[in-house]
């Protein structure tokens, strides 16, 4: 179905020329744009990366992912690419997906920089469709020069905004932002074909456990750009800031060591069915085992997450911390039995911990809290009214708080992309910030039987590639390296 799809995406039907991108302060424009049309901010400064960006998705003709570090400036590179192509063809749409409402008015904001006048397009439709079909109407009569829409991806699959896709002009650019959810079917069947200018924007472009899903974000927006620009660079280029790394060792309870057992099993046995499938061939048998394996797999991280050797950790680390302030606290989203309940219990676990037992100010940041109530905590968490914040996934992808200083990561799932974006949330650069602190509890796996061992072993390699990665790169690399020659020895992994 995707393969037959993607072979008749529409191109972009005119020529782009490769930009001029100004490295001093100040726009490309050579005349004053009208109300609500691209304009670069006289005070910015393009960093030669987001330069090098700007240039290769136009010698790209207009298609391309940008895989560029948590906190590099992916938004700002976007937006210069928009008023590029102002520049150069008239651009008269820019339609920008996120996948949270929190990420939506974090794009209103930098929009509102360059000049732009977005139409804000998620929650009721009434708020909205209206007004996007007004200025649509506008911009084809000639009496509005540009429309900026900014929307989530649920919004995206619904009839209300799937209505208005069919109206959008050739010389429109969609921007695809955390491009990587884009990629399930769904909402990959939502991206309007007529559209030729595609823009992904990632940190982590590449979809865990899927290969398919992957490969059909890449076939619609083109692929990652090289060269890509990593947390090496980042830091090297001072777009994100040193770290302290400290790893903290966790170990199961009895209980927990005996369902990590069973499921480590279960996972086992499931790739190993996938492996026999694909020396067949067989998609269909993949794609449906590797479902039932994301299923194990998340049920796994879940208990892990919720590990209850954990609380006593943060209780043994914050107890000579408390005067610490800007500190980001990331909780597990549910575990093996109990799901999102078991959410709930460590986060208030968590808060009975810091704020009734060791008198620490903190409050709660989870999907269910409303906007405005966000936008209060964030600012109460900048001035340092509030020490810290205790977080269940929202605050993983796009929100953009400088002011952390200090993350204790109590849950993680296994994959990379969560990992990458918690650590690029934290090294985002601020002024009262001269370098992260990072502490990261990492749950040590139980003994195993022969049956199990190698698949620990296997799944295990690529994890602790991650946390060895992220050890060598902080300042305090060879004692967070010792921290983890532990695990390394106990699995034979010294090689990783």
């Amino acid at each position: 179905m995707y393969l037959t799809k993607n072979l008749v995406q529409q191109q972009p039907s005119f020529r782009l020329r490769l930009p001029f991108v100004r490295e001093s302060r100040g726009s490309y424009q050579t005349q004053q744009p009208l109300p609500g049309c691209p304009k670069i901010p006289p005070s910015l400064q393009l960093r030669q990366y987001q330069r090098q960006a700007v240039t290769n998705w136009f010698a790209n003709n207009g298609r391309g992912t940008l895989k560029m570090a948590t906190g590099s400036g992916k938004t700002i590179t976007a937006l210069a690419i928009a008023c590029e192509l102002y520049q150069q063809i008239n651009l008269q749409v820019l339609l920008v997906v996120c996948p949270y409402r929190h990420l939506v008015t974090q794009w209103a904001r930098e929009c509102e920089k360059f000049n732009l006048q977005p139409i804000l397009a998620f929650e009721n439709v009434h708020n909205w469709q209206s007004q996007l079909s007004t200025q649509l109407y506008n911009l084809r009569s000639g009496s509005q020069g540009f429309v900026t829409v900014i929307t989530t991806n649920s919004t995206l699959i619904g009839e209300g905004l799937q209505s208005q896709l069919k109206y959008l002009p050739p010389k429109t650019l969609i921007i695809g932002d955390e491009a990587h959810n884009l990629g399930a079917p769904k909402l990959e069947e939502s991206l309007p074909r007529r559209v030729g200018l595609r823009l992904a924007l990632s940190a982590t472009p590449e979809r865990y456990f899927d290969d398919f899903g992957t490969q059909s974000l890449f076939d619609y927006f083109g692929p990652v750009l090289q060269p890509e620009f990593t947390l090496r660079d980042a830091i090297a280029q001072g777009a994100l800031v040193h770290y302290l790394y400290y790893p903290i060792l966790v170990e199961l309870t009895e209980t927990e060591s005996i369902a990590y057992l069973k499921l480590t099993k279960k996972i086992g046995r499931s790739l190993l069915y996938r492996e026999r499938c694909r020396d067949i061939k067989s998609n269909v048998s993949t794609l449906e085992d590797s479902e039932d394996l994301k299923s194990l797999l998340m049920q796994r991280t879940r208990l892990i997450g919720a590990a209850k050797n954990k609380l006593y950790a943060l209780r043994d680390l914050m107890t000579t911390r408390r005067e610490t302030t800007h500190t980001l606290f990331y909780c597990s989203d549910g575990s093996l039995e109990t799901g999102e309940r078991s959410s709930l219990r460590q986060l208030k676990a968590v808060v009975k911990i810091l704020g009734g037992e060791l008198g620490y100010k903190v409050s709660t940041y989870t999907a269910q809290t409303p906007l405005q109530e966000r936008e209060v905590l964030r600012q109460q968490f900048e001035n340092g009214e509030l020490q810290g914040l205790v977080a269940i996934r929202c605050l993983d992808e796009g929100v953009d708080i400088p002011a952390i200083q200090t993350a204790v990561i109590l849950s993680s799932s296994g994959n990379p992309r969560q990992f990458i974006q918690r650590r690029g949330r934290v090294l985002r650069p601020h002024p009262s910030k001269e370098r992260a602190i990072i502490y990261d509890m990492i749950v040590l796996p139980p003994d195993l039987d022969r049956e199990t061992i190698e698949v620990e072993r296997n799944l295990l390699r690529k994890e602790l590639r991650r946390f060895v990665e992220f050890a060598d790169l902080a300042d305090n690399a060879g004692e967070a390296r010792m921290k983890l020659l532990d695990l390394q020895k106990r699995y034979g992994l010294l090689d990783v």
